[in-house]
């Protein structure tokens, strides 16, 4: 067995010996991971975008972050397992669709651009 799905059978045990399946419905799922994300954006909060990455390297605060990436992950995970979503195919269509956007955000244009408006 692989790693993701030794992770989904663990997974999978704790919320079965919890009883936790009736709580785990697609929006609460949805919830706990904007929650789970809202709690490692709050590890940032008030750090000057130049000192982010300091910041990420500190002690407590990275442990604290790390932890809270983990958190994120099990939450996608737990949806993506309730919903029928297998991880890596939701990641390979997303990097498909990140191919599509060469045309619409070509290297030579934005480059170093933040805004998001694509090149018509």
């Amino acid at each position: 067995m692989d790693d993701l799905q030794d992770l989904l059978a663990q997974l999978r045990q704790f919320v079965a010996e919890r009883d936790w399946q009736q709580f785990h419905d697609p929006k609460n799922l949805a919830m706990l991971l904007a929650s789970e994300a809202g709690e490692l954006l709050a590890e940032y909060r008030w750090v000057p975008n130049q000192q982010a990455d300091a910041a990420s390297q500190d002690g407590e605060r990275r442990a604290r972050i790390l932890s809270e990436i983990g958190d994120v992950g099990i939450a996608l995970l737990l949806l993506c397992q309730r919903i029928g979503a297998d991880p890596g195919s939701v990641r390979a269509r997303a990097m498909r669709a990140k191919w599509k956007s060469t045309t619409r955000y070509p290297a030579d244009v934005v480059r170093g651009k933040s805004d998001r408006r694509p090149v018509k």
